[in-house]
């Protein structure tokens, strides 16, 4: 956009554009997310930023009444660099600190050289300054949100000492973490846990992603109600395995989550916050997929993709889940959680882990059968996770999907649907399509996977949630005794 179109988008405090670009203001040195309810600045005061990162490399601090650090990312814009996406997610993970930049650009498969360049025409700044700004947004929330010390504060953002923190923190926001501990409005002090804030973009479809986790919820490991969710987490923090738990709660009033953490988990807070928001979908831009979704000849709500904790847990759940009803797997899983996860006293509720690679690699058939579970599907579960242990196959911060789609494949007992719904979820993958699934077709029916295709290809680049909303659609009875025209692209597509 230009800059006058910034500026009205500022002007009208347009929610659609919170954490997709940050007004940086010349006169104070202070830079806000558009949503911002101070005193709009006149046009030639305000410098336009498409990241936080950015605007803090040009000399700006975040506002502490807007508080950038709570803005949801912009999705739609990372996703197009699936690279991109990728390394935040390692450098949240504390990647980067642990490997430098060269290692980070190995883990990526790229060279150190090309990782610089496509952080500087990205976020318009090196790698370590991006990293450098999260842990500094990251301190600011752990100051104005919680009771905790400012030596534990420094070392749960990533810095090295409690001295390099202070000297970091005042050289760039030119305030001292305990002035900003002083302007804090709230303090939360929990015996237990610490809680956080996180922001979406409206609408959010609470019910239907609720609903979703319920319909799965595994006893022992996780917990779920209409607006609250809870589970086991374990967890590795710079190669240090953590184990705890976070509770989930959504206000839809306030337009906010809140997220309460063990304290156990709180040295990798960074990692934990970024994976509630992935598992929620809360970074997706709900205007520009509801935009393509029109084209379906059907009324729906705003949708979103559930995501996963763990590329693992998701390919095992959906290996089992493979024919049968959504409520027999659950029971198998229970069953599996119970007798094969790692017992954990951390809540009344929450009792089990989910099992590791290493342990469902050595479940007999017979434990297996005793489950509920066919051959077929145990000896998929054993190749997976053979694969993973061996180092043969990643789950999780994938950089190549169509490769890691094509992995998958080479297992046995994992199809096309198996894949791509691993890809859809744990991969978080906007534009994957399920041609060939059972609801799909029944949407479509007379049509060839070809033509599945082709048709679906008029929903780039946000088929995943294409495939949700028919989902959706079908589960609402929605297309009950209806011609297929109902659900045919209109003739505009």
């Amino acid at each position: 956009m230009e800059h006058q179109d910034y500026y009205r988008a500022l002007l009208a405090r347009d929610a659609r554009f919170d954490g997709s670009f940050y007004v940086a203001v010349t006169s104070t040195g202070i830079y806000c997310r558009p949503i911002c309810r101070v005193k709009t600045p006149k046009p030639e005061n305000c410098v336009f930023f498409s990241n936080a990162a950015a605007a803090e490399s040009a000399g700006y601090r975040p506002c502490l009444r807007c508080r950038p650090e709570l803005a949801p990312n912009n999705l739609s814009y990372l996703s197009q660099n699936r690279l991109i996406q990728v390394a935040t997610c390692l450098i949240a993970q504390g990647y980067l600190d642990q490997y430098g930049c060269a290692g980070l650009a190995k883990r990526l498969g790229v060279s150190d050289r090309h990782l610089r360049r496509l952080f500087e025409q990205t976020f318009g700044v090196s790698p370590i300054a991006y990293a450098q700004s999260q842990r500094l947004l990251l301190a600011k929330r752990l100051l104005m949100d919680t009771a905790l010390p400012m030596a534990q504060i420094a070392l749960c953002a990533g810095f090295g000492s409690l001295r390099r923190f202070n000297e970091v923190f005042v050289d760039k926001y030119r305030l001292t973490p305990t002035s900003l501990r002083k302007d804090a409005r709230q303090i939360t002090a929990q015996v237990d846990a610490q809680r956080f804030e996180l922001s979406y973009r409206a609408p959010y479809p609470i019910s239907q992603v609720m609903e979703f986790w319920q319909k799965r919820q595994i006893a022992g490991l996780e917990y779920v109600d209409e607006t609250v969710y809870e589970r086991t987490l374990a967890i590795l923090c710079q190669g240090k395995p953590l184990i705890g738990w976070y509770r989930l709660e959504i206000s839809e009033n306030k337009q906010k989550i809140f997220v309460y953490l063990s304290e156990s988990l709180l040295p990798a807070v960074m990692q934990v916050l970024q994976l509630v928001r992935r598992q929620f979908d809360l970074d997706a831009d709900p205007h520009a997929i509801n935009e393509v979704l029109t084209l379906l000849n059907c009324s729906i709500e705003t949708i979103r993709v559930p995501g996963a904790v763990s590329g693992y847990e998701v390919a095992i759940r959906s290996i089992i889940e493979q024919v049968i009803s959504t409520e027999a797997a659950r029971r198998i899983i229970e069953k599996m959680v119970a007798n094969f996860g790692e017992p954990v006293s951390l809540t009344e509720k929450l009792t089990h882990l989910f099992p590791t690679p290493s342990r469902l690699s050595a479940v007999s058939e017979d434990e297996w059968r005793a489950l509920g579970l066919s051959r077929t599907k145990a000896r998929a579960i054993w190749a997976l996770s053979n694969a993973v242990v061996a180092g043969e196959l990643e789950l999780d911060n994938v950089v190549d999907v169509n490769l890691a789609i094509t992995n998958l494949l080479a297992l046995p007992g994992i199809g096309p649907w198996t894949a791509g719904y691993i890809a859809l979820r744990a991969w978080q993958s906007p534009d994957v399509f399920l041609e060939d699934d059972y609801v799909i077709k029944k949407l479509l029916p007379d049509t060839t996977t070809g033509e599945r295709i082709k048709w679906a290809a008029n929903f780039r680049p946000w088929r995943s949630y294409l495939v949700f909303a028919m989902w959706a659609i079908w589960q609402a009875n929605a297309v009950s005794d209806q011609p297929i025209s109902l659900l045919m692209a209109k003739e505009s597509v």
